[in-house]
Protein backbone atom coordinates (compact mmCIF):
# COMPACT_ATOMS: atom_id res chain seq x y z
CA UNK A 1 0.00 0.00 0.00
CA UNK A 2 1.74 3.23 -1.19
CA UNK A 3 -1.34 5.97 0.25
CA UNK A 4 -2.09 6.47 3.79
CA UNK A 5 -5.30 7.16 4.02
CA UNK A 6 -6.75 10.44 5.95
CA UNK A 7 -10.50 10.39 6.85
CA UNK A 8 -12.74 12.54 8.77
CA UNK A 9 -16.10 12.52 9.45
CA UNK A 10 -19.40 14.61 9.78
CA UNK A 11 -21.92 12.33 11.87
CA UNK A 12 -25.44 13.67 11.59
CA UNK A 13 -27.12 12.43 14.65
CA UNK A 14 -30.97 12.61 15.66
CA UNK A 15 -31.65 13.96 19.18
CA UNK A 16 -34.40 12.15 21.13
CA UNK A 17 -36.79 14.46 21.81
CA UNK A 18 -40.15 14.22 21.83
CA UNK A 19 -40.87 17.59 19.56
CA UNK A 20 -38.79 19.31 16.96
CA UNK A 21 -36.39 21.75 17.27
CA UNK A 22 -38.26 24.90 16.90
CA UNK A 23 -41.92 23.98 17.20
CA UNK A 24 -44.17 21.53 18.79
CA UNK A 25 -44.91 19.10 16.01
CA UNK A 26 -44.00 15.34 17.09
CA UNK A 27 -40.71 13.84 16.20
CA UNK A 28 -41.66 10.43 15.75
CA UNK A 29 -40.87 7.88 12.94
CA UNK A 30 -42.74 7.15 10.38
CA UNK A 31 -46.64 8.36 9.81
CA UNK A 32 -48.00 9.34 6.89
CA UNK A 33 -46.36 11.95 4.64
CA UNK A 34 -46.78 15.38 5.76
CA UNK A 35 -48.74 15.16 8.89
CA UNK A 36 -45.78 15.59 11.64
CA UNK A 37 -45.32 19.43 10.49
CA UNK A 38 -46.66 22.55 10.82
CA UNK A 39 -46.01 26.74 9.65
CA UNK A 40 -43.16 26.63 11.54
CA UNK A 41 -41.22 23.50 10.39
CA UNK A 42 -42.37 23.83 6.58
CA UNK A 43 -41.14 27.46 7.05
CA UNK A 44 -44.55 29.78 6.29
CA UNK A 45 -44.09 33.46 6.32
CA UNK A 46 -45.33 34.85 9.58
CA UNK A 47 -44.40 31.94 11.58
CA UNK A 48 -41.65 32.41 14.59
CA UNK A 49 -39.10 29.83 15.63
CA UNK A 50 -38.71 29.13 19.33
CA UNK A 51 -35.80 26.73 20.41
CA UNK A 52 -36.50 23.60 22.35
CA UNK A 53 -34.43 23.76 25.69
CA UNK A 54 -34.23 20.15 25.65
CA UNK A 55 -32.13 20.15 22.58
CA UNK A 56 -29.65 22.88 24.18
CA UNK A 57 -29.25 20.07 26.80
CA UNK A 58 -29.01 17.01 24.79
CA UNK A 59 -26.28 19.04 22.75
CA UNK A 60 -24.25 19.92 25.91
CA UNK A 61 -24.87 16.30 27.45
CA UNK A 62 -23.47 15.06 24.42
CA UNK A 63 -20.72 17.16 23.83
CA UNK A 64 -19.77 16.34 27.80
CA UNK A 65 -19.65 13.12 26.73
CA UNK A 66 -17.26 13.21 24.08
CA UNK A 67 -14.70 15.88 26.30
CA UNK A 68 -15.47 18.52 24.56
CA UNK A 69 -15.33 22.25 25.67
CA UNK A 70 -18.93 23.85 26.06
CA UNK A 71 -19.62 27.62 24.88
CA UNK A 72 -20.89 29.92 27.35
CA UNK A 73 -21.96 31.95 24.45
CA UNK A 74 -23.66 30.58 20.86
CA UNK A 75 -26.16 31.58 18.47
CA UNK A 76 -28.19 30.02 15.70
CA UNK A 77 -27.27 30.73 11.94
CA UNK A 78 -28.89 31.23 8.78
CA UNK A 79 -27.46 28.51 5.97
CA UNK A 80 -28.79 29.70 2.91
CA UNK A 81 -29.24 27.01 -0.24
CA UNK A 82 -32.17 26.31 -2.59
CA UNK A 83 -33.26 22.52 -2.44
CA UNK A 84 -37.19 20.88 -2.64
CA UNK A 85 -36.87 19.47 0.59
CA UNK A 86 -35.79 23.05 2.66
CA UNK A 87 -38.87 25.07 1.85
CA UNK A 88 -37.77 27.93 3.42
CA UNK A 89 -34.77 27.87 1.09
CA UNK A 90 -32.56 27.97 4.44
CA UNK A 91 -31.55 25.70 6.97
CA UNK A 92 -31.12 27.25 10.91
CA UNK A 93 -27.94 25.65 11.88
CA UNK A 94 -24.74 27.50 13.76
CA UNK A 95 -21.94 28.59 12.28
CA UNK A 96 -18.66 30.56 13.80
CA UNK A 97 -20.13 29.70 17.55
CA UNK A 98 -21.05 25.89 17.82
CA UNK A 99 -22.25 24.71 21.29
CA UNK A 100 -19.02 22.42 21.78
CA UNK A 101 -16.12 22.10 20.33
CA UNK A 102 -12.47 20.80 20.70
CA UNK A 103 -13.51 17.30 22.29
CA UNK A 104 -12.04 13.81 21.39
CA UNK A 105 -12.52 10.26 21.32
CA UNK A 106 -10.28 7.18 22.86
CA UNK A 107 -10.06 4.34 20.11
CA UNK A 108 -8.81 0.73 21.50
CA UNK A 109 -5.26 1.14 19.81
CA UNK A 110 -4.84 4.05 21.42
CA UNK A 111 -5.27 7.10 19.26
CA UNK A 112 -7.17 9.91 19.57
CA UNK A 113 -9.45 11.20 17.36
CA UNK A 114 -10.48 14.49 17.79
CA UNK A 115 -13.59 16.02 16.96
CA UNK A 116 -13.53 19.66 16.18
CA UNK A 117 -17.19 20.57 16.78
CA UNK A 118 -20.94 19.77 17.84
CA UNK A 119 -23.45 22.25 16.53
CA UNK A 120 -27.25 22.12 16.75
CA UNK A 121 -29.38 22.24 13.64
CA UNK A 122 -32.43 20.90 12.22
CA UNK A 123 -33.03 18.31 9.90
CA UNK A 124 -34.53 18.91 6.14
CA UNK A 125 -37.75 17.29 4.47
CA UNK A 126 -37.20 13.87 2.66
CA UNK A 127 -37.51 13.53 -1.03
CA UNK A 128 -39.35 10.44 -2.41
CA UNK A 129 -38.36 9.26 -6.00
CA UNK A 130 -41.15 7.35 -7.54
CA UNK A 131 -41.48 6.80 -11.54
CA UNK A 132 -41.33 9.87 -13.42
CA UNK A 133 -42.68 11.78 -9.95
CA UNK A 134 -40.89 13.47 -7.11
CA UNK A 135 -42.38 13.87 -3.88
CA UNK A 136 -41.83 15.92 -0.72
CA UNK A 137 -42.31 14.55 2.81
CA UNK A 138 -41.91 17.58 5.51
CA UNK A 139 -42.30 15.11 8.45
CA UNK A 140 -38.27 15.21 8.88
CA UNK A 141 -38.37 18.74 8.25
CA UNK A 142 -37.52 20.56 11.91
CA UNK A 143 -36.34 17.45 13.80
CA UNK A 144 -33.27 18.39 15.99
CA UNK A 145 -29.87 17.18 14.89
CA UNK A 146 -26.48 17.73 16.10
CA UNK A 147 -23.75 17.45 13.58
CA UNK A 148 -20.31 15.80 15.01
CA UNK A 149 -17.06 17.08 12.75
CA UNK A 150 -14.24 15.48 12.93
CA UNK A 151 -10.28 16.02 12.69
CA UNK A 152 -9.38 14.30 10.16
CA UNK A 153 -7.58 11.83 12.20
CA UNK A 154 -8.86 8.53 11.16
CA UNK A 155 -6.31 6.35 9.03
CA UNK A 156 -8.33 3.34 8.51
CA UNK A 157 -11.40 1.26 7.46
CA UNK A 158 -11.37 -0.20 11.01
CA UNK A 159 -10.54 3.12 12.90
CA UNK A 160 -14.20 4.73 10.85
CA UNK A 161 -16.12 1.70 12.58
CA UNK A 162 -14.88 1.87 16.03
CA UNK A 163 -15.15 5.56 15.83
CA UNK A 164 -18.96 5.59 14.80
CA UNK A 165 -19.64 2.72 16.85
CA UNK A 166 -18.00 4.23 20.02
CA UNK A 167 -20.41 7.42 19.07
CA UNK A 168 -23.51 5.11 19.14
CA UNK A 169 -22.79 3.50 22.11
CA UNK A 170 -21.91 6.73 24.16
CA UNK A 171 -25.09 8.80 22.72
CA UNK A 172 -27.25 5.32 23.18
CA UNK A 173 -26.05 5.53 27.17
CA UNK A 174 -26.52 9.00 27.99
CA UNK A 175 -30.04 8.49 26.11
CA UNK A 176 -29.92 11.62 23.65
CA UNK A 177 -30.45 9.66 20.53
CA UNK A 178 -31.14 5.62 19.32
CA UNK A 179 -28.63 5.85 16.70
CA UNK A 180 -30.43 3.62 14.15
CA UNK A 181 -28.61 4.12 11.18
CA UNK A 182 -31.59 2.11 9.04
CA UNK A 183 -34.00 4.68 10.30
CA UNK A 184 -31.91 7.72 9.17
CA UNK A 185 -31.20 9.13 12.70
CA UNK A 186 -27.57 8.61 11.94
CA UNK A 187 -25.94 9.42 9.21
CA UNK A 188 -22.11 10.33 7.73
CA UNK A 189 -20.59 12.41 5.53
CA UNK A 190 -17.62 10.73 4.86
CA UNK A 191 -14.11 13.15 3.58
CA UNK A 192 -10.97 11.02 2.17
CA UNK A 193 -8.26 12.01 0.89
CA UNK A 194 -4.67 9.78 0.28
CA UNK A 195 -0.99 10.96 0.77
CA UNK A 196 1.83 9.21 0.59
CA UNK A 197 3.48 7.36 3.43
CA UNK A 198 5.66 10.10 5.12
CA UNK A 199 4.39 12.93 3.04
CA UNK A 200 2.74 15.83 5.80
CA UNK A 201 0.47 17.92 3.29
CA UNK A 202 -3.01 16.50 2.99
CA UNK A 203 -4.31 15.36 -0.49
CA UNK A 204 -7.34 16.55 -2.30
CA UNK A 205 -10.33 14.89 -0.75
CA UNK A 206 -13.42 13.92 -2.24
CA UNK A 207 -16.45 13.64 -0.06
CA UNK A 208 -19.62 11.19 0.26
CA UNK A 209 -22.66 11.97 1.36
CA UNK A 210 -25.54 10.59 3.77
CA UNK A 211 -24.25 6.88 4.42
CA UNK A 212 -26.55 5.29 6.78
CA UNK A 213 -24.95 2.32 6.94
CA UNK A 214 -21.72 1.08 8.52
CA UNK A 215 -21.35 -1.52 6.14
CA UNK A 216 -21.94 0.99 3.10
CA UNK A 217 -19.58 3.27 4.73
CA UNK A 218 -16.94 0.73 4.74
CA UNK A 219 -17.33 -0.43 0.74
CA UNK A 220 -17.72 3.49 0.00
CA UNK A 221 -13.75 3.82 1.56
CA UNK A 222 -12.22 0.86 0.00
CA UNK A 223 -13.71 1.92 -3.48
CA UNK A 224 -12.74 5.67 -2.78
CA UNK A 225 -9.10 4.30 -1.72
CA UNK A 226 -8.81 2.22 -5.10
CA UNK A 227 -10.40 5.01 -6.93
CA UNK A 228 -7.94 8.03 -6.29
CA UNK A 229 -4.69 5.19 -5.74
CA UNK A 230 -5.42 4.69 -9.81
CA UNK A 231 -5.47 8.12 -10.45
CA UNK A 232 -2.45 8.94 -8.42
CA UNK A 233 -0.57 6.14 -9.88
CA UNK A 234 -1.62 7.62 -13.43
CA UNK A 235 -0.18 10.72 -12.65
CA UNK A 236 -3.86 11.90 -12.54
CA UNK A 237 -5.15 14.54 -10.04
CA UNK A 238 -7.99 13.87 -7.63
CA UNK A 239 -10.82 16.32 -8.44
CA UNK A 240 -12.10 17.51 -5.08
CA UNK A 241 -16.08 16.70 -5.28
CA UNK A 242 -19.11 15.14 -3.73
CA UNK A 243 -20.19 11.86 -4.20
CA UNK A 244 -22.61 8.86 -3.84
CA UNK A 245 -22.18 5.77 -3.12
CA UNK A 246 -24.10 3.26 -5.09
CA UNK A 247 -25.57 0.49 -3.31
CA UNK A 248 -25.86 -1.82 -6.12
CA UNK A 249 -22.54 -2.27 -7.06
CA UNK A 250 -20.29 -1.11 -4.39
CA UNK A 251 -19.02 2.24 -6.52
CA UNK A 252 -19.42 5.69 -5.88
CA UNK A 253 -19.58 8.15 -8.78
CA UNK A 254 -19.46 12.54 -8.73
CA UNK A 255 -23.01 14.40 -7.46
CA UNK A 256 -21.00 17.80 -7.92
CA UNK A 257 -18.05 19.47 -7.64
CA UNK A 258 -17.09 21.57 -4.31
CA UNK A 259 -15.09 24.19 -3.62
CA UNK A 260 -12.80 24.74 -0.64
CA UNK A 261 -15.61 27.27 1.02
CA UNK A 262 -19.17 26.94 -0.24
CA UNK A 263 -21.41 30.01 -0.32
CA UNK A 264 -23.75 29.44 1.99
CA UNK A 265 -24.23 33.12 3.03
CA UNK A 266 -24.31 32.71 6.56
CA UNK A 267 -25.68 35.07 8.72
CA UNK A 268 -26.90 35.36 12.55
CA UNK A 269 -30.64 34.12 12.70
CA UNK A 270 -32.58 36.93 13.46
CA UNK A 271 -35.82 35.41 14.87
CA UNK A 272 -33.80 33.46 17.98
CA UNK A 273 -31.83 35.27 20.66
CA UNK A 274 -28.53 34.74 21.51
CA UNK A 275 -27.92 31.71 23.96
CA UNK A 276 -25.95 32.66 27.11
CA UNK A 277 -25.09 29.15 29.03
CA UNK A 278 -24.23 29.50 33.01
CA UNK A 279 -21.95 27.66 34.49
CA UNK A 280 -24.47 25.81 36.90
CA UNK A 281 -26.28 24.64 33.71
CA UNK A 282 -23.71 23.00 32.44
CA UNK A 283 -22.91 21.59 35.61
CA UNK A 284 -26.16 19.99 36.58
CA UNK A 285 -26.12 18.29 33.32
CA UNK A 286 -22.23 16.78 34.13
CA UNK A 287 -23.89 15.53 37.24
CA UNK A 288 -26.57 14.01 35.83
CA UNK A 289 -24.18 11.67 33.16
CA UNK A 290 -24.18 8.52 33.79
CA UNK A 291 -21.12 6.00 33.49
CA UNK A 292 -20.06 5.73 29.74
CA UNK A 293 -19.17 2.89 27.95
CA UNK A 294 -15.43 2.98 27.94
CA UNK A 295 -15.37 3.42 32.11
CA UNK A 296 -18.50 0.38 32.36
CA UNK A 297 -16.39 -1.71 30.49
CA UNK A 298 -13.21 -1.58 32.18
CA UNK A 299 -15.40 -1.73 35.55
CA UNK A 300 -16.78 -5.34 34.13
CA UNK A 301 -13.71 -6.52 33.20
CA UNK A 302 -11.64 -5.31 36.03
CA UNK A 303 -14.04 -5.65 39.41
CA UNK A 304 -16.19 -7.81 38.11
CA UNK A 305 -13.71 -10.15 35.81
CA UNK A 306 -16.05 -10.46 33.17
CA UNK A 307 -14.22 -11.82 30.08
CA UNK A 308 -13.43 -8.46 27.75
CA UNK A 309 -15.42 -9.94 24.47
CA UNK A 310 -18.94 -10.64 27.03
CA UNK A 311 -18.18 -7.24 28.72
CA UNK A 312 -17.87 -5.39 24.90
CA UNK A 313 -21.25 -7.10 24.03
CA UNK A 314 -22.85 -6.10 27.39
CA UNK A 315 -22.16 -2.44 26.73
CA UNK A 316 -23.12 -2.55 23.46
CA UNK A 317 -26.95 -2.68 24.25
CA UNK A 318 -27.70 0.43 27.41
CA UNK A 319 -30.82 -1.95 28.35
CA UNK A 320 -29.00 -5.24 28.85
CA UNK A 321 -26.00 -2.93 30.66
CA UNK A 322 -28.48 -1.71 32.94
CA UNK A 323 -30.22 -5.27 33.46
CA UNK A 324 -27.34 -6.54 34.12
CA UNK A 325 -26.12 -4.19 36.77
CA UNK A 326 -29.04 -4.48 38.33
CA UNK A 327 -29.25 -8.69 39.03
CA UNK A 328 -25.22 -8.07 39.92
CA UNK A 329 -26.18 -5.23 42.36
CA UNK A 330 -29.01 -7.65 43.49
CA UNK A 331 -26.29 -10.26 45.00
CA UNK A 332 -26.06 -12.77 42.32
CA UNK A 333 -22.88 -13.09 40.24
CA UNK A 334 -21.81 -11.24 37.52
CA UNK A 335 -20.14 -14.76 36.08
CA UNK A 336 -23.43 -16.33 35.83
CA UNK A 337 -25.36 -13.56 35.06
CA UNK A 338 -23.64 -12.73 31.99
CA UNK A 339 -23.65 -16.60 31.00
CA UNK A 340 -27.56 -16.83 31.24
CA UNK A 341 -28.00 -13.22 29.32
CA UNK A 342 -25.78 -13.93 26.02
CA UNK A 343 -25.73 -18.04 26.34
CA UNK A 344 -29.54 -17.98 26.72
CA UNK A 345 -31.68 -14.94 26.66
CA UNK A 346 -29.74 -13.69 23.85
CA UNK A 347 -31.10 -17.10 21.75
CA UNK A 348 -34.48 -15.73 21.87
CA UNK A 349 -33.59 -12.71 19.98
CA UNK A 350 -33.36 -13.02 15.82
CA UNK A 351 -32.19 -8.93 15.19
CA UNK A 352 -30.25 -6.16 16.88
CA UNK A 353 -33.33 -4.27 17.55
CA UNK A 354 -34.90 -7.12 19.90
CA UNK A 355 -31.26 -7.20 21.88
CA UNK A 356 -31.45 -2.80 21.86
CA UNK A 357 -35.00 -3.14 23.52
CA UNK A 358 -34.66 -6.20 25.47
CA UNK A 359 -38.09 -6.55 26.60
CA UNK A 360 -38.33 -9.12 29.01
CA UNK A 361 -41.27 -10.62 30.94
CA UNK A 362 -39.00 -11.00 33.98
CA UNK A 363 -37.49 -8.05 36.06
CA UNK A 364 -33.41 -8.29 37.04
CA UNK A 365 -34.47 -8.91 40.54
CA UNK A 366 -36.08 -12.43 38.98
CA UNK A 367 -32.66 -13.22 37.69
CA UNK A 368 -30.61 -12.46 40.02
CA UNK A 369 -32.73 -15.00 42.39
CA UNK A 370 -32.40 -17.52 40.37
CA UNK A 371 -28.92 -17.17 39.76
CA UNK A 372 -28.31 -16.91 43.57
CA UNK A 373 -29.44 -20.41 43.95
CA UNK A 374 -27.00 -21.46 41.26
CA UNK A 375 -24.38 -19.52 42.80
CA UNK A 376 -25.18 -21.40 46.38
CA UNK A 377 -25.15 -24.52 44.49
CA UNK A 378 -28.59 -25.66 45.70
CA UNK A 379 -29.25 -25.96 41.62
CA UNK A 380 -27.27 -27.07 38.85
CA UNK A 381 -26.83 -25.00 35.55
CA UNK A 382 -28.54 -27.31 33.95
CA UNK A 383 -31.85 -26.60 36.35
CA UNK A 384 -30.77 -23.01 35.86
CA UNK A 385 -31.45 -22.81 32.39
CA UNK A 386 -34.87 -25.14 32.10
CA UNK A 387 -36.10 -22.68 34.71
CA UNK A 388 -34.95 -19.43 33.17
CA UNK A 389 -36.52 -20.73 29.57
CA UNK A 390 -40.21 -21.66 32.30
CA UNK A 391 -39.69 -17.67 33.50
CA UNK A 392 -38.97 -16.11 30.52
CA UNK A 393 -42.46 -17.56 28.37
CA UNK A 394 -44.49 -17.01 31.56
CA UNK A 395 -42.86 -13.94 33.51
CA UNK A 396 -42.90 -15.75 36.78
CA UNK A 397 -40.45 -15.81 39.51
CA UNK A 398 -37.90 -19.01 39.81
CA UNK A 399 -39.28 -20.54 43.07
CA UNK A 400 -42.86 -21.45 40.87
CA UNK A 401 -41.02 -23.80 39.37
CA UNK A 402 -38.33 -25.57 41.11
CA UNK A 403 -39.48 -28.33 43.29
CA UNK A 404 -37.85 -29.59 46.55
CA UNK A 405 -36.04 -32.31 44.46
CA UNK A 406 -34.42 -29.79 42.31
CA UNK A 407 -33.33 -27.92 45.11
CA UNK A 408 -32.04 -31.01 47.10
CA UNK A 409 -27.72 -31.16 46.56
CA UNK A 410 -26.51 -34.64 45.69
CA UNK A 411 -24.29 -35.70 48.69
CA UNK A 412 -20.60 -35.35 48.41
CA UNK A 413 -20.16 -38.99 49.53
CA UNK A 414 -22.78 -40.24 46.46
CA UNK A 415 -20.55 -38.41 44.27
CA UNK A 416 -17.50 -39.49 44.78
CA UNK A 417 -19.39 -43.22 44.28
CA UNK A 418 -20.33 -42.43 41.35
CA UNK A 419 -17.06 -40.99 39.82
CA UNK A 420 -15.20 -44.00 40.70
CA UNK A 421 -17.93 -45.92 38.82
CA UNK A 422 -17.82 -44.17 36.00
CA UNK A 423 -13.94 -44.67 35.83
CA UNK A 424 -14.49 -48.41 36.37
CA UNK A 425 -17.37 -48.37 33.54
CA UNK A 426 -15.19 -46.71 31.14
CA UNK A 427 -11.60 -47.99 30.73
CA UNK A 428 -11.12 -46.60 27.24
CA UNK A 429 -12.24 -42.78 28.05
CA UNK A 430 -9.64 -43.28 30.57
CA UNK A 431 -6.76 -44.76 28.73
CA UNK A 432 -7.45 -41.77 26.38
CA UNK A 433 -7.49 -39.03 28.87
CA UNK A 434 -4.02 -40.21 29.98
CA UNK A 435 -3.23 -40.23 26.27
CA UNK A 436 -3.85 -36.61 25.86
CA UNK A 437 -7.43 -36.47 24.53
CA UNK A 438 -8.98 -33.92 27.07
CA UNK A 439 -12.54 -34.47 25.05
CA UNK A 440 -12.46 -37.95 26.84
CA UNK A 441 -12.95 -36.79 30.52
CA UNK A 442 -16.74 -35.64 28.72
CA UNK A 443 -17.58 -39.41 28.63
CA UNK A 444 -16.84 -40.30 32.72
CA UNK A 445 -18.09 -36.77 33.37
CA UNK A 446 -21.78 -37.80 31.56
CA UNK A 447 -21.75 -40.49 33.25
CA UNK A 448 -22.06 -38.80 36.67
CA UNK A 449 -24.33 -36.03 35.46
CA UNK A 450 -26.51 -39.19 33.55
CA UNK A 451 -27.01 -40.62 37.50
CA UNK A 452 -27.48 -37.66 39.27
CA UNK A 453 -30.28 -36.66 36.46
CA UNK A 454 -28.09 -33.35 36.14
CA UNK A 455 -28.04 -31.98 39.77
CA UNK A 456 -24.45 -32.58 40.79
CA UNK A 457 -21.93 -29.76 40.28
CA UNK A 458 -20.70 -30.83 36.69
CA UNK A 459 -17.43 -28.16 37.35
CA UNK A 460 -16.93 -29.86 40.64
CA UNK A 461 -17.48 -33.29 39.27
CA UNK A 462 -14.97 -32.84 36.83
CA UNK A 463 -12.54 -31.51 39.27
CA UNK A 464 -12.74 -35.09 40.85
CA UNK A 465 -12.58 -37.37 37.93
CA UNK A 466 -9.12 -35.92 36.88
CA UNK A 467 -8.07 -35.86 40.38
CA UNK A 468 -9.10 -39.82 40.38
CA UNK A 469 -7.61 -40.04 37.07
CA UNK A 470 -4.63 -38.90 37.36
CA UNK A 471 -3.92 -40.60 41.19
CA UNK A 472 -3.98 -44.04 39.08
Amino acid sequence: MKYEMIIGLETHVELATASKIFCGCPTAFGGAPNTHCCPVCTGEPGSLPVLNKKVLQYAVRAGLATNCEIARTTHMDRKNYVYPDLPKAYQISQFDEPICKNGRIVLENGRTIGITRIHMEEDAGKLVHEGNYTYVDYNRGGVPLIEIVSEPDLRSIEEVREYIETLQLIFRHIGVSDCRMQEGSMRCDVNISLRRFGEEKFGTRAEIKNMNSISFIEKAIAYEYARQAELLDNGEKVVQETRRFNESDGTTESMRGKEDAQDYRYFREPDILQIDIEEAFIEEIRAGLPELPPAKKKRYTEVLSVPATEASILVKYKNVADFFDAAVAAGASAKNVCNLIIGQIFRGFNTEEEKERFALPIRPAHLAELVILLDSGKITANIAKQTLEKMLSSGRSCMDFLSASDLASVDNSEVDKLCRESIAANPRAVADYLAGKEAALKALLGYVMKATRGKANATDVEEKLKNLVSGQ
